[in-house]
């Protein structure tokens, strides 16, 4: 975020310790550290919830994919079954259909 080498950290402290003297600054410097802390709070706190409703967002797109491949697993299972329906009565068909066919007769053994 910022980025101080130790001088400029150095010199940034002096000025404040001129500026706003020495009896206030450790009040001001605990402020400080007080405020940061919860700001450092609040952005962590916009990650996780934003975070999570990227998760909860790929959930539902999961869920959406999985729906989308069940109902077509369903609709591939009933042509199947309407395939087999339909080939079980024709054979149905065919087996009504057919004449019956009278049995030769049986001849005894010659000897």
């Amino acid at each position: 975020m910022l980025d101080f080498s130790a001088g400029e950290l150095m010199v940034v402290m002096v000025v404040a310790l001129v500026v706003i003297g020495p009896e206030r600054l450790p009040k001001v410097a605990r402020t400080l550290g007080h405020l940061y802390g919860r700001a450092q709070r609040y952005v962590n706190s916009v990650k996780s919830d934003i975070e999570r409703d990227m998760a909860i967002e790929e959930y539902r797109q999961l869920q959406q994919k999985v729906q989308a491949e069940a109902a077509s697993l369903q609709s591939a299972v009933g042509e199947v079954e309407e395939t087999a329906n339909q080939k079980m009565q024709a054979i149905n068909r065919a087996i009504a259909d057919e004449p019956v066919a009278s049995k030769p007769p049986i001849e005894p053994p010659k000897s």
